[in-house]
Protein backbone atom coordinates (compact mmCIF):
# COMPACT_ATOMS: atom_id res chain seq x y z
CA UNK A 1 0.00 0.00 0.00
CA UNK A 2 2.51 2.44 0.73
CA UNK A 3 5.29 0.38 -1.13
CA UNK A 4 6.69 3.94 -3.20
CA UNK A 5 6.80 6.19 0.13
CA UNK A 6 8.90 3.66 1.99
CA UNK A 7 11.50 3.02 -0.66
CA UNK A 8 11.71 6.86 -0.44
CA UNK A 9 12.59 6.72 2.87
CA UNK A 10 9.33 7.02 5.30
CA UNK A 11 8.49 4.53 7.66
CA UNK A 12 6.75 1.57 7.14
CA UNK A 13 3.38 1.59 8.17
CA UNK A 14 1.19 -1.21 8.31
CA UNK A 15 -2.26 -0.56 7.62
CA UNK A 16 -1.90 2.98 7.49
CA UNK A 17 -1.97 4.71 3.72
CA UNK A 18 0.03 8.10 3.07
CA UNK A 19 -1.97 9.65 0.34
CA UNK A 20 -4.01 9.05 -2.39
CA UNK A 21 -4.14 11.31 -5.42
CA UNK A 22 -7.07 12.24 -6.68
CA UNK A 23 -7.07 14.30 -10.15
CA UNK A 24 -4.54 17.42 -9.40
CA UNK A 25 -5.22 16.86 -5.58
CA UNK A 26 -3.63 14.79 -3.08
CA UNK A 27 -5.31 13.62 0.13
CA UNK A 28 -2.93 13.60 3.05
CA UNK A 29 -3.00 11.68 6.37
CA UNK A 30 -1.63 13.53 9.00
CA UNK A 31 2.23 13.56 8.95
CA UNK A 32 4.16 12.48 12.44
CA UNK A 33 7.57 12.86 13.68
CA UNK A 34 8.73 9.58 12.60
CA UNK A 35 12.07 9.17 11.22
CA UNK A 36 12.45 6.90 8.14
CA UNK A 37 12.72 3.53 10.91
CA UNK A 38 10.09 4.04 12.55
CA UNK A 39 11.55 5.84 15.54
CA UNK A 40 9.51 8.80 17.18
CA UNK A 41 12.12 11.31 16.99
CA UNK A 42 12.86 14.17 20.15
CA UNK A 43 10.32 13.22 22.25
CA UNK A 44 9.83 16.37 24.18
CA UNK A 45 11.12 18.93 21.50
CA UNK A 46 7.82 20.41 19.63
CA UNK A 47 9.81 22.05 17.15
CA UNK A 48 11.66 19.09 16.32
CA UNK A 49 9.01 16.95 15.81
CA UNK A 50 6.96 19.58 13.86
CA UNK A 51 10.20 19.99 11.42
CA UNK A 52 10.15 15.95 11.13
CA UNK A 53 6.75 16.05 10.19
CA UNK A 54 7.60 18.42 7.31
CA UNK A 55 10.43 16.35 5.76
CA UNK A 56 7.81 13.68 5.97
CA UNK A 57 5.20 16.26 4.03
CA UNK A 58 7.83 16.95 1.66
CA UNK A 59 9.11 13.64 1.25
CA UNK A 60 5.62 12.36 0.45
CA UNK A 61 4.49 15.39 -1.79
CA UNK A 62 7.61 14.75 -3.88
CA UNK A 63 7.02 10.71 -3.89
CA UNK A 64 3.41 11.87 -5.57
CA UNK A 65 4.50 14.43 -7.96
CA UNK A 66 3.73 17.56 -5.75
CA UNK A 67 5.73 19.84 -3.92
CA UNK A 68 5.34 22.36 -0.82
CA UNK A 69 4.39 25.25 -3.11
CA UNK A 70 1.60 23.06 -3.69
CA UNK A 71 -0.37 22.84 -0.45
CA UNK A 72 -3.20 24.80 -0.18
CA UNK A 73 -4.00 24.36 3.42
CA UNK A 74 -1.86 23.16 6.93
CA UNK A 75 -3.78 21.83 10.00
CA UNK A 76 -0.92 21.68 12.93
CA UNK A 77 -2.06 19.27 15.81
CA UNK A 78 0.24 20.16 19.21
CA UNK A 79 0.14 18.38 22.57
CA UNK A 80 0.94 20.75 25.58
CA UNK A 81 0.52 24.44 26.83
CA UNK A 82 0.99 27.45 25.17
CA UNK A 83 4.61 27.52 24.43
CA UNK A 84 4.66 23.79 22.92
CA UNK A 85 2.24 25.55 20.31
CA UNK A 86 4.32 28.41 19.69
CA UNK A 87 7.16 26.37 19.06
CA UNK A 88 5.68 24.14 16.82
CA UNK A 89 4.73 27.07 15.10
CA UNK A 90 8.12 28.90 15.10
CA UNK A 91 9.32 25.58 13.17
CA UNK A 92 6.77 25.47 10.88
CA UNK A 93 6.82 29.63 9.90
CA UNK A 94 10.84 29.12 9.72
CA UNK A 95 10.28 25.61 7.59
CA UNK A 96 7.66 27.91 5.01
CA UNK A 97 10.16 30.77 4.88
CA UNK A 98 7.55 32.82 7.32
CA UNK A 99 5.55 32.45 3.75
CA UNK A 100 2.87 29.57 5.32
CA UNK A 101 0.01 28.77 3.37
CA UNK A 102 -3.50 29.24 5.44
CA UNK A 103 -3.11 27.18 8.48
CA UNK A 104 -4.78 26.18 11.86
CA UNK A 105 -2.89 25.40 14.61
CA UNK A 106 -4.87 23.18 17.65
CA UNK A 107 -3.60 22.30 20.88
CA UNK A 108 -5.04 18.27 21.78
CA UNK A 109 -4.93 16.17 24.36
CA UNK A 110 -2.85 13.18 22.86
CA UNK A 111 -1.77 11.93 19.30
CA UNK A 112 -1.27 8.93 18.33
CA UNK A 113 2.32 7.36 19.57
CA UNK A 114 3.48 7.79 23.23
CA UNK A 115 5.30 11.04 23.29
CA UNK A 116 4.41 12.48 20.58
CA UNK A 117 3.55 16.31 20.69
CA UNK A 118 3.03 17.09 16.71
CA UNK A 119 1.43 15.82 13.53
CA UNK A 120 0.61 17.80 10.61
CA UNK A 121 -2.13 17.57 8.34
CA UNK A 122 -2.45 19.17 4.93
CA UNK A 123 -4.74 20.03 1.92
CA UNK A 124 -2.45 19.78 -1.19
CA UNK A 125 -3.47 20.58 -4.62
CA UNK A 126 -1.37 21.11 -8.32
CA UNK A 127 -1.34 24.86 -9.52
Amino acid sequence: MNEAEVAAGLASTPMYRYAQQVGDQLFVAGQVPLNSCGELVTPDDAAAQATQCLRNLELLLSVHGFSITDIRQLLVYVVGDRIQLESAWAAVAAWFAEDVPPATLLGVACLGYEGQLVEIDARVIKA
